[in-house]
């Protein structure tokens, strides 16, 4: 039914009336000015490191960690067995330094990748052999993990000649019989992969790793100068940390990027059904201790 025309200005009224209560409501809903957030902390050098120190002071079984110079922090990553409890400790053992603290979950536990089995063996152990190398006199010998060469003196290729683990982890030994040393890497698809010399990993690096247990898987290098703890078997520190699987027996495996010698494995997290973490002992180094050069 229509309006009757006297009470068109009541109704006019009301709209407009209606109309400033709408107007006024949208004022209202506004939004506030946005508060002002305080810029983020950026840490000096000597900030991280000290935070990284502290990391290692915690002594936090299942957590490696390493500065990213990229991201100004110092990042974390802890295994299945670290409790929340734990990565609290690590924040308060870090104190004013806290918010330098990036902390990453891996599935699984950091472990040495060591089984029984066959490869590079010693009383029923097994290791995987990372590169052949020799001296300046030309005798040939054998490069794998420290916590390796640390089990056993006698194997399947030769002698132990030297091993250091904990702290660093590489070992060398020494070739029973020299002309079976081979420059190469195995594919593990029947093809080799020439090693013509050794170099530092750089982060982003597309890696390949090849072991007696998984055979070949690649991956990319995630961090350098990495610290590992591996509960009651001690710290690794200056390791390269990727992304690439491994599994027991993979340990002291190369880790090669086409035909340049980087690493040999140390440990990690995870399998190669589902990924994980893994550790790599610079392979430089040990060609310094040592005094040898990839065949």
């Amino acid at each position: 039914m229509r309006l009757s025309r006297p009470h068109s200005l009541t109704r006019r009224a009301r709209l407009i009336a209606g109309a400033t209560g709408l107007a006024a409501a949208a004022a209202l809903a506004l939004p506030a000015a946005a508060t002002a957030q305080p810029a983020p902390k950026t840490f000096s050098a000597t900030e991280l490191n000290q935070t990284a120190a502290s990391v290692r002071t915690a002594d936090v079984g299942g957590t490696a960690w390493y500065v990213d110079t990229a991201s100004g922090k110092v990042v974390v990553t802890a295994d299945s067995t670290v409790s929340k409890a734990e990565i609290a400790k690590l924040r308060s053992e870090a104190g004013v330094n806290a918010d330098a603290l990036v902390v990453k979950r891996t599935p699984g536990k950091f472990s040495k990748l060591i089984a029984g089995g066959e490869a590079i063996t010693t009383g029923g152990a097994r290791c995987s052999l990372g590169f052949n190398v020799q001296d300046s006199a030309g005798t040939k010998f054998a490069l794998t993990a420290g916590h390796c060469t640390n089990i056993g003196s006698s194997w399947s290729i030769g002698t132990t000649a030297g091993s250091s683990f904990p702290g660093d982890d590489y070992g060398i030994i020494r070739h029973s019989d020299p002309g079976a040393a081979d420059g190469r890497v195995y594919l593990y698809n029947g093809s080799y992969q020439e090693i013509d010399g050794a170099a530092d990993a750089t982060v982003g690096q597309s890696v390949q790793r090849s072991g007696s247990t998984t055979g070949l898987h690649g991956g990319t290098v995630t961090g350098l100068n990495a610290t590992v703890n591996y509960g009651a078997d001690g710290i690794v520190s200056g390791l390269i940390q990727t992304n690439v699987c491994a599994e027991p027996g993979d340990s002291g495996g190369a880790l090669f990027s086409g035909s340049t010698a980087l690493g040999l494995t140390s440990g990690g997290s995870g399998n190669c059904s589902s990924g994980g973490t893994t550790f790599y002992q610079p392979v430089t180094e040990a060609l310094s201790v040592y005094g040898v050069s990839i065949i």
